[in-house]
């Protein structure tokens, strides 16, 4: 999977939110300050060739939905970083974050939980 600049992100978590819709619908749906529509419609572009987004014709304007499921993103980015900084080690990325005080006890214990519900 191709990544994604932050500013495509930007366009694609506003697209997931909204699930489908037109340009004004994507603009409205993405935080503040909002882009121009001309740079949205652009990053569009760029997305559909990516085939992160497809469109459908009506008259003349475009209705987009996404290709890809944000948890299918997510999963890839997530292994993208850990494999570029923890060296695939997704232990060494988790002691990295109890480290820097992302992650409590309390988090854990919620993740050990999960664990052992598995």
């Amino acid at each position: 999977m191709k990544t994604l600049t932050r500013a495509e992100e930007q366009v694609m978590q506003a697209l997931w939110k909204i699930e489908k819709g037109f340009l004004k619908d994507i603009v409205e749906a993405m935080p503040n300050p909002k882009p121009h529509s001309n740079t949205v419609a652009t990053l569009l572009k760029i997305l559909i060739e990516k085939k992160f987004v497809d469109t459908e014709i009506y008259g003349r304007m475009n209705q987009y939905e996404p290709l890809i499921s944000k948890d299918a993103y997510s999963k890839n980015s997530l292994s993208t970083v850990v494999k570029g900084y923890f060296g695939g080690s997704f232990t060494k990325a988790v002691s990295f974050l109890v480290e820097e005080n992302k992650l409590s006890v309390e988090d854990l214990e919620l993740l050990l939980q999960q664990l052992k519900k598995k």
